[in-house]
This record gives C-alpha cells, sequence and structure tokens, in this order.
C-alpha cells in the first residue's frame, strides 16, 4: 500500500477505538449526520445490511415467520403496563411532547422495543387455539437514547429486526427460543465467520420482563465482548399485563406464552472488528456486498478491457462483481479496495491475457495466485469458499486462545488487569457477586454456556459452592 493509505488508518493495537472510527469512514461505510448517535448508511454499509436482511428474513420464512409493520409511536400509558419493562428502558427513552404549537395531553414514546404493541396486536387476531401459533417479524428501526455512542454499536436510532410470537404452551414457546438462538448462530457463524458461545443470560443481565434470556456473545480483535443477538422466553407476563387472551381447547379462556428476539447493525460492528486489519476492513465473501473486484492493468489497450468485460459477464452469473474501468492508477485501486474490503481481486494485463491467465489476490491473507481464465468460475467459486472458511477458524483459533480459567478471585482480576479476552470461572449464582466483579474488574457476565463442563466446586469471588461456570468479559 501507498505510504499515504498506511498512515490514514490508526494502527489498531495502538488504538483500537480511532482504529475502529478509522475503518468506517475510509471504507465508505457510514456517514455522521448533525444529531448526536445518528448515522447516515452509505451504500456499502446498507450493502451489509440488506444482505443480512436477506439470508435471516429468507430463514424466517422457511420457519413460518410472517413479515408486520407496527407504529413507532406508543403511548406512554401503555407501556407502564409491564413495570419491570418500562424501569429496564427508562433511562433511554426518547418521547414526543409536542406537535406543532400543541402540547400532548399524553407523551409519545418513541420505540425502544416493541413487545408491548406486539400485545396489542395479539389481542386482536388471537380469538382460539385454532389461531396458534402465531409467528411474527418485523424490521425497522428503534431508538434508546445511548451516553455514548459508536457507529453500528451503540446509536440513538438503530436498525433490527424483532421477532415476537405466540404459543400454546411454555414448552413450545421455550422450544421456538432456542430455534431461534439457532437462526442467529447460523448467521454468524457460517455467514459472518464470527464464532460465537451460545448461552443464557444471567438474572441480572437478561432482557427486562423476560422469564428467561439466551444470547450468543462474540470475541472482538481487541479482547473485549460483544453481544451479537438475543432470543427471550418472555412467559405470559407481558400477555397478562395487556389482557392478551385465547380460548383454549376445552373452552376455557387462557394467556398465551410469548417470545422475542432480535439481532442489529451491531452485527456490522462485529464484522469490523473481528475481521479487519491495518489495511482497512475484511468482508466475509457470504455477507460483501461485493465479492469481487476487477481491475485491468494497461486498461487502454482495447483487448484488456474486453477481456475484462468478458470475465465480469461469465462471473456475474454466479457473484457480485464490479469492473473499474477509472483512470486511477492499479496501485490507488488496489488499495481503495483493500481499505473497502472486497474479499477477491482480479487482476489482469496484456502478459495475462496472452497466458489465458489472471492474478487472484485474496484479500484476507493478501496471497496472489496466477491461475488460467479456463473454468474462472469454478477456480473463482474455490477461492471465495476458502476465503470464507480461513475467515472463520482464524477468528475461533484467536478467540479460543483468549478464553482463559480462573480458580480464585485474584486470578481472576489479574487475568482481567492483564490480559485480553474471556474468563471462565465458577459462580454461586448470588447477585452480589457477580455485581462486586463487575465493581472491581469491570467485567460483566456475558452467560452461563451451553454444555459447559465445570471448572472447580468453589464461586470465584466469595468460594461458596457453586455449580455454574460462567464466561466474564469486558464488553461493548
Amino acid at each position: 500500500m501507498s505510504k499515504k493509505t498506511v498512515t490514514s488508518i490508526t494502527n489498531r493495537e495502538i488504538d483500537f477505538s480511532q482504529w475502529y472510527t478509522d475503518i468506517v469512514k475510509k471504507a465508505e461505510l457510514i456517514e455522521y449526520s448533525n444529531v448526536k448517535g445518528c448515522i447516515y448508511f452509505k451504500p456499502n454499509g446498507y450493502g451489509i445490511w440488506e444482505n443480512i436482511q436477506k439470508i435471516v428474513d429468507s430463514k424466517f420464512k422457511n420457519l413460518g415467520h410472517e413479515n408486520v409493520y407496527l407504529p413507532m409511536f406508543i403511548p406512554e400509558s401503555l407501556l407502564q403496563k409491564e413495570a419491570d419493562h418500562i424501569e429496564g428502558f427508562a433511562p433511554e427513552v426518547a418521547y414526543v411532547t409536542q406537535v406543532g404549537n400543541e402540547v400532548l395531553e399524553e407523551r409519545l414514546v418513541v420505540r425502544p422495543t416493541s413487545e408491548v404493541l406486539f400485545c396489542e396486536l395479539y389481542k386482536s387476531v388471537l380469538e382460539s387455539h385454532r389461531d396458534l401459533p402465531k409467528l411474527y417479524n418485523q424490521w425497522c428501526s428503534v431508538v434508546r437514547w445511548e451516553k455514548t455512542t459508536r457507529p453500528f454499536l451503540r446509536t440513538s436510532e438503530f436498525l433490527w429486526q424483532e421477532g415476537h410470537t405466540v404459543h400454546d404452551s411454555a414448552k413450545e414457546a421455550k422450544a421456538h427460543t432456542l430455534t431461534m438462538l439457532d437462526v442467529y448462530v447460523d448467521l454468524f457463524e457460517n455467514y459472518l465467520a464470527v464464532p460465537v458461545i451460545k448461552g443464557i443470560k444471567t438474572e441480572k443481565e437478561k432482557f427486562a420482563g423476560a422469564n428467561s434470556t439466551y444470547t450468543i456473545e462474540a470475541l472482538m480483535f481487541d479482547g473485549k465482548a460483544l453481544q451479537c443477538g438475543t432470543s427471550h422466553f418472555l412467559g405470559n407476563s407481558f400477555a397478562k399485563a395487556f389482557d392478551v387472551t385465547y380460548t383454549d381447547k376445552n373452552n376455557k379462556l387462557k394467556s398465551p406464552y410469548q417470545t422475542s428476539y432480535g439481532i442489529s447493525t451491531r452485527s456490522i460492528g462485529s464484522i469490523i472488528m473481528v475481521h479487519g486489519d491495518n489495511n482497512g476492513l475484511v468482508l466475509p465473501p457470504k455477507i460483501a456486498p461485493t465479492q469481487i473486484i476487477i481491475v485491468p492493468i494497461r486498461q487502454n489497450k482495447e483487448i484488456v478491457q474486453e477481456k475484462s468485460l468478458q470475465i465480469k459477464e461469465v462471473l456475474s452469473k454466479l457473484f457480485s462483481v464490479k469492473l473499474d474501468l477509472s483512470d486511477k492508477t492499479p496501485g490507488w485501486k488496489f488499495n481503495e479496495y483493500e481499505m473497502k474490503g472486497i474479499p477477491l481481486r482480479i487482476e489482469i494485463g496484456p502478459k495475462d491475457i496472452e497466458n489465458n491467465s489472471c492474478i487472484l489476490a485474496r484479500r484476507d491473507t493478501g496471497e496472489k495466485t496466477t491461475v488460467s481464465l479456463d473454468n474462472i468460475e469454478n477456480t473463482v467459486s474455490n477461492m471465495l469458499d476458502s476465503i470464507q472458511k480461513n475467515m472463520f477458524e482464524t477468528a475461533r483459533k484467536r478467540r479460543d486462545e483468549n478464553i482463559r480459567e480462573a480458580h480464585t478471585f485474584d486470578e481472576f482480576t489479574n487475568i482481567i488487569e492483564t490480559k485480553q479476552g474471556f474468563v471462565k470461572a465458577m459462580w454461586c449464582g448470588d447477585v452480589a457477586c457477580e455485581e462486586k466483579i463487575k465493581e472491581i474488574t469491570t467485567a460483566s457476565s456475558r452467560c452461563i454456556p451451553f454444555g459447559s463442563s465445570k471448572i472447580n466446586d468453589k464461586c470465584v469471588c466469595c468460594g461458596k459452592d457453586a455449580t455454574k461456570a460462567v464466561i466474564w468479559g469486558k464488553a461493548y
């Protein structure tokens, strides 16, 4: 890369926060707006979200979900019906108090989430057990007035999907909650190439108003955790609070059991912080808006342009491909598309054409390979698969190398102070220990991982008997 491009990104090992800011700007993902915590999504950034939407929406519909859209305004009195819920969101809630010169009699909440609205909807569409289950999903934006903001990770307004379902039994609702969590695992690991730890949140960390919250947690390059997706078993407390009922098979009135689950544009932040490097963004092929960029060398030669267009036509049938015929130098183009994270670059010039070949340059490793133009679509397909697999395995290896066990509180605090990553330690289940750990180390409980074995029998904080192995870490 040219000296100008190298120095335009802060080294991630020196200042990870500034490196992240440099990436989102210089890879042309976003532009800051005039309102704190709000951003403009540029095509490169929104294109990633569009691909995530397509993947997730398809998976949801295969499971029987239907898309709906609900209002963005919630009457304050409606939100207050579920006390635990409103208490959990109160510090971040934005209100509409005036329209024109008229002060509203009742404040309107700009939705921070839509459980209460879905309850109102279900109250109107549910009559009998024959209507169940109802599997609804909404793609929308929500508003949570964050004190500290960062593009994609914490913004005052962000894009997400929120699924809300109602079921005849707690067993069915719980099963659905876990099914949707696995949809998120599949998205992050098999498309975003981000390895995750799947588990249940502690009572302290669960979603406000939920019976239980399940989560997937990922480790960023700087050693901090990112909660990537959550799925909640809500029980029937919301249904009872909002008088959502139906008649069961015995013609008795019952309250249904509910779930909710969501992922947001925070997922884009995970891609940046897991895969990006000091040359810019690195995108997994399965999620990249542009998978291949073709850069002609000496493109003023007619034969080079003609062959480049032929390659683009062949590959565009299977992949997302762009051809750069601008008058900028090849070196500038190489740097530009490295910055934007395009997984694969094709370089072709007069000598390559003479040899019926081209050069493939991988974004993940930087490796360049000369390949035949014969069956180029198969060669490219195999290389994109290799890039996708390598990105996931590299991230998983880094994650696994940064999970450490702690058996005592001194050992725990030493790891948090001197190392990066997750700490696995036993916990007695007392929220006082959980709060003490966070107060002293700033590390929070990320999840109680599924299928995790005990590492000893004593709580890492108080030394009392413990049965739960917990993943702890500093988090975004």
